[in-house]
C-alpha cells in the first residue's frame, strides 16, 4: 500500500468514486487513495435516482457502462399519498418515453431521465472504474483512527477489517474525504457537531425480492418508483433489475416501539395491507435479507476543514421520500473535487472555496430535509400518525397556505438552486409547487400569468461572488445578496435579469425570449422548453423578491397554461398509474 498520497478517500460508495474518478480525469497527475472497508460487491439501499445523477455519471465517463447494466429507467414516481386513494405522478419527461435499444447513449430523452439500480452492482461499477481511471482502490481496509492537529489532518491509521489496531499503518495525504456514509469517521474525529430534527425520525425496514411484477412498465425498459402510504407509514417498492425488486418500509420509530411487533413482522403486515404491492409480489420470493436502519434527517454543521471534506451521507441525511440520497451524495461529490482541484491551482482564495462548497451542499441537504418534513406534516392519510405529524409542523414552524409553504421551502434551496446552479436543481421547482398545492388543496397559479408588470427590485441587495462548478474549475460568478437571498448572474437569470434591465411590460418580455431562443436553434434545439425555463425564472425571482409583479389593466397578460403540467404531476385515478 502506498504510505503517502495526495488525496485520501475514506469509503468506496459512489460519493467516494466519484470524487476519485473526476479528480483523475481532471488532473491524472494527482495520486489517488480509495480505502474500504468492505468486500464489493455488497448490497446497500438508496437505489432510485433523479436526473442530475446522470450528467455527473456521464462526467465521470462511467454513464456507458452503467447503461450497459441494464437498469430499469426511472421515469419519474407513482404515489398514493394525501387526502385520496388516487394514485398521481411526479414525471421527469414532460413527452412520453420513445422506444429505443439499449444500450444507449446519453442523449435526448436519456439525458432527462434516471435509472433505478441494483447497489451491489452499480457501486462495484464505480468502484471498477475509479481504478481503471487511476486511483489505486484497497478494499476490507478500515481506518482506525485520525491524527490531527487542530483542525488540520496529520494521516490516518489503516489496518485490514479484520485484523486488530496493532497491525494498523499510518497514510498520508495533502487532501482526506469522508465518503464513510453514516459513520462519519471525519465528521466525528474532528469534532463537527451535527443537527437533527427533533420530530421526523423514521426507521427504515427492507428486503428484496425476486421475481416480483413491475408496477408499470413504459417501453419494454421504462418504470417509476412506487410510494405508498398506509396508516402508520409508507412504503417504497423499487425495480432494481429485471428480476429483482427492493421493498421499504419507513415508518416512525416510535410507532415500531409502541406496536409492540418485531420489525420483520411489521414489514410483513405493511406489504400485505398495502393492496397495489401486495399484489405485485403474489407470485415473488424474498430473499430474507431483511435489515433495519435509522431514516433520521441531520446535517453536519460544516463540511470542511484546513484539509479535508465531507461528503455524501458523511454530510447529512434528508429523509428518502424524495428519493435524492445518493443524488445528493454524487453531486456534492462533484463539486469536492472540483474545490480539490482550485486548491492545487492556487488561483482562488482557499477559504472561499471551501465555505462556497459547505454553504452549496447544505443548501441542497436543508432543501430536502424541508421538503420531507413538508410531505409528512400535510398529508391526510396517516390516521395513526396525525399527531407526529402535527408536531412536525410546529418544531418546523409550518405554515400550511401554498404561498407561505413555498417561501418557507424556497429559503431550503429550491428557488436558489433554479437561479444560480442547473447541476443542482435535483428536485424542480415545478414539481415542489404543485406538491405543495396537492398537499394543501389550494391551487396552483403562476404570478407570471396573474400579473404583466414586472420590476427589478435590488433594493438592500450588495454585489457579491458565488461559486459555480463547471468543467473541472471552480468559476467565481457575480451575484447579488440581500439577507439569504442570492442572484447569481449567469445562464438563464442572467438572461431574464438582462431583459428586465431593460423592460417592464410583460409582452415585451415575451417576445425577447422568443427571438433570443428561436433565432439560435443549436443552442437551444427545444424553443418551447427553453422559454418555459426563461417563465420559470421569472417565476423564481418574483418568488425570493428580486422581482415585484403587478397588474397594468391597460396591457395584455402572458397565457403559459396550466402550471400543472407533464413536467411536474400528473394525476391518475386509474389503478394502472
Amino acid at each position: 500500500m502506498t504510505k503517502s498520497v495526495d488525496v485520501l478517500i475514506i469509503g468506496g460508495g459512489p460519493a467516494g468514486t466519484t470524487v476519485g474518478s473526476l479528480l483523475r480525469r481532471y488532473s491524472p497527475h494527482l495520486r489517488v487513495l480509495i480505502v474500504e472497508r468492505e468486500q464489493f460487491p455488497r448490497d446497500h439501499i438508496g437505489e432510485s435516482q433523479l436526473p442530475a445523477i446522470c450528467k455527473v455519471l456521464n462526467e465521470i465517463g462511467v454513464w456507458d457502462k452503467v447503461e450497459a447494466a441494464g437498469f430499469p429507467i426511472k421515469i419519474g414516481s407513482t404515489y398514493r399519498w394525501g387526502r385520496t386513494d388516487e394514485l398521481w405522478q411526479v414525471n421527469f419527461l414532460t413527452d412520453d418515453l420513445q422506444e429505443q435499444p439499449r444500450p444507449n447513449k446519453f442523449e435526448g430523452q436519456r439525458a432527462r431521465t434516471a435509472f433505478q439500480v441494483d447497489r451491489s452492482i452499480y457501486d462495484k461499477i464505480l468502484l471498477d472504474h475509479s481504478r481503471e481511471v487511476g486511483c489505486e482502490v484497497i478494499e476490507n481496509m478500515r481506518v482506525t483512527e485520525v491524527l490531527r492537529d487542530g483542525d488540520r489532518i496529520l494521516g490516518v491509521r489503516v489496518a485490514p477489517t479484520k485484523a486488530g489496531p496493532e497491525e494498523a499503518e499510518t497514510v498520508t495525504a495533502r487532501f482526506y474525504v469522508d465518503a464513510s456514509g453514516v459513520s462519519g469517521i471525519i465528521r466525528r474525529s474532528m469534532d463537527v457537531e451535527v443537527d437533527s430534527p427533533t420530530t421526523l425520525r423514521n426507521i427504515a425496514l427492507y428486503d428484496y425480492w425476486q421475481d416480483a411484477e413491475w408496477a408499470e412498465t413504459i417501453c419494454r425498459s421504462g418504470t417509476r418508483a412506487q410510494i405508498m402510504s398506509i396508516g402508520w407509514g409508507w412504503l417504497w417498492y423499487i425495480a432494481i433489475t429485471s428480476t429483482r425488486t427492493s421493498i421499504g418500509l419507513v415508518t416512525p420509530a416510535s410507532y415500531l416501539k409502541s406496536c409492540g411487533k418485531k420489525p420483520e413482522d411489521l414489514y410483513l403486515e405493511a406489504i400485505a395491507a398495502e393492496p397495489r404491492i401486495s399484489k405485485l409480489v403474489g407470485n415473488a420470493r424474498r430473499e430474507k435479507l431483511f435489515q433495519t436502519t435509522k431514516d433520521w434527517n441531520y446535517i453536519s454543521d460544516r463540511l470542511a476543514g484546513e484539509n479535508w471534506f465531507l461528503v455524501g451521507d458523511a454530510c447529512g441525511f434528508a429523509d428518502p421520500i424524495l428519493t435524492a440520497g445518493m443524488t445528493l451524495a454524487q453531486v456534492g461529490a462533484r463539486k469536492v473535487a472540483y474545490t480539490i482541484l482550485e486548491l492545487e491551482r492556487k488561483e482562488l482564495d482557499p477559504g472561499w472555496l471551501r465555505s462556497e462548497y459547505t454553504r452549496t451542499h447544505r443548501s441542497n441537504i436543508i432543501q430536502h430535509i424541508r421538503f420531507a418534513e413538508f410531505w409528512y406534516s400535510s398529508n391526510g392519510c396517516f390516521t395513526d400518525l396525525q399527531e407526529n405529524c402535527k408536531q412536525i409542523a410546529q418544531d418546523a414552524g409550518l405554515d400550511l397556505s401554498p404561498d407561505n409553504a413555498f417561501r418557507w421551502l424556497g429559503t431550503g434551496g429550491f428557488a436558489s438552486d433554479v437561479l444560480a446552479d442547473e447541476e443542482a436543481n435535483i428536485f424542480g421547482f415545478q414539481s415542489a409547487r404543485v406538491i405543495i398545492s396537492r398537499f394543501t388543496g389550494l391551487p396552483m397559479t403562476w404570478s407570471v400569468t396573474q400579473n404583466n408588470r414586472f420590476k427589478l427590485d435590488l433594493v438592500g441587495a450588495v454585489p457579491d461572488t458565488i461559486a459555480y462548478y463547471q468543467g473541472g474549475r471552480v468559476i467565481s460568478v457575480k451575484c447579488y445578496k440581500r439577507g439569504e437571498k442570492i442572484l447569481p448572474l449567469n445562464g438563464p437569470n442572467q438572461f431574464v435579469f438582462s431583459i428586465l434591465n431593460q423592460e417592464s411590460d410583460a409582452t415585451t418580455i415575451a417576445r425577447h425570449f422568443t427571438h433570443f431562443f428561436k433565432s439560435r436553434p443549436r443552442d437551444f434545439p427545444n424553443y418551447g422548453a427553453a422559454y418555459q425555463k426563461a417563465f420559470e425564472v421569472l417565476e423564481t425571482m418574483i418568488s425570493e423578491g428580486w422581482v415585484t409583479a403587478s397588474v397594468n389593466k391597460a396591457r395584455p397578460f402572458i397565457p403559459l397554461g396550466d402550471p400543472n403540467t407533464k413536467s411536474a404531476v400528473q394525476a391518475s385515478t386509474s389503478e394502472e398509474g
